[in-house]
């Protein structure tokens, strides 16, 4: 059995890797860090693992830790990068769900996160984690920067156009809504139920953090620098992301060819489903899932493709791909765990 640390436990993410690793037939949770919840059992903290898991909570403890196997570190962005050299040098395998260890450089870290990275050298050796592009990368790692959600829907939207050289490089647009869930568990006026029903708004606009792991990605596909203009909104709904994606074309098309496309592309591919032609995403289609939804539209007028990609924000977006990457790193059928239907309703 693969013997896992949860570090961040009691967040969303965390509690959603609680979740889906409390169902996972390889893997017991060992540890579930926990700074505000230290002592406490983790079904009072969450009543709906009663009878499920009653583990209690604790501090996390670097040598208690040196007796796992994997750790996933949930914490936000800043922290994580405090602990995972740690971690490693006890010969951990580390799964961050933070922003700490997805870039390539370090200068671009810095730039989008106000702030120095204490482990430069370490961004040389860790992968970004999504396997649909960098599945035997993750093989052989020791350290997994879990990619954003936003990230994710938006990367694997735009990635076949790049990837088949049909895609204009220049006026890329990404316009995305995401769930509640996606600010996290702190108590925020913003995110407040009367401030979020009945509401829907853009924030961080032109400057949001996930813009640069997209461009970043992006450019790596696409062979050449790529900059794009990414609009989050918050839309009043707990879990769920949809990008609509702009992207113009070198020459004429048709949304069966591009269909077409992005099924090749995704072939092998059980998480990501291309929608048949005048078929397109739902948030709750994918909600509770570790699923990607992807339907493609082309615009004959103006020559663009329109790509509506859709993602559970917590599942894909964060703690189901965590798992998945897991499954990945130990040798197991990388859908052990993850493949149940949506929650639809």
């Amino acid at each position: 059995m693969i013997k896992a640390a949860v570090l961040g436990a009691t967040g969303y993410a965390g509690i959603e890797l609680v979740r889906l690793l409390t169902n996972h037939p390889e893997v017991n949770i060992e540890i579930l860090g926990s700074q505000s919840f230290a002592g406490k059992p983790i079904s009072d903290v969450y009543q709906n693992f009663r009878h499920i898991l009653e583990k209690e909570c604790s501090e996390v403890d670097l040598d208690e830790a040196a007796k796992c196997d994997v750790a996933f570190t949930a914490l936000p962005h800043g922290a994580s990068k405090e602990v995972i050299p740690a971690l490693l040098e006890k010969g951990l395998k580390v799964i961050d769900l933070s922003g700490d260890y997805r870039y390539d450089d370090a200068a671009v870290y810095e730039e989008w996160y106000g702030e120095k990275h204490s482990s430069p050298e370490l961004l040389k050796e860790s992968v970004y984690g999504l396997p649909e592009l960098h599945r035997e990368k993750i093989r052989g790692a020791r350290l997994i920067g879990n990619p954003g959600c936003y990230t994710t829907c938006s990367i694997l939207g735009a990635a076949p156009l790049l990837a088949n050289k049909i895609a204009e490089t220049k006026n890329i647009i990404v316009d995305a809504k995401s769930g509640v869930t996606g600010a996290g568990r702190g108590l925020k006026l913003q995110n407040s139920f009367c401030e979020c029903t009945e509401n829907s708004k853009a924030y961080k606009v032109t400057n949001h953090r996930h813009t640069s792991e997209i461009e970043q990605e992006l450019s790596n596909i696409a062979g050449e620098k790529i900059m794009i203009s990414f609009t989050p909104h918050l839309i009043p709904q707990k879990r769920g992301i949809l990008s609509t994606i702009y992207v113009n074309l070198n020459r004429e098309s048709s949304v069966e060819e591009l269909t077409q496309m992005y099924k090749d592309f995704y072939k092998d591919e059980f998480f990501v489903r291309v929608k048949e032609v005048g078929d397109l995403p739902e948030t709750k289609h994918v909600a509770g899932s570790n699923f990607v939804d992807i339907g493609v539209c082309y615009d004959k007028r103006l020559q663009r493709a329109v790509v509506v990609s859709s993602l559970d924000n917590i599942v894909k977006g964060a703690a189901g791909q965590a798992v998945q990457n897991m499954n990945i790193l130990f040798g197991l059928d990388e859908k052990t765990a993850l493949s149940n239907a949506g929650f639809y309703l």
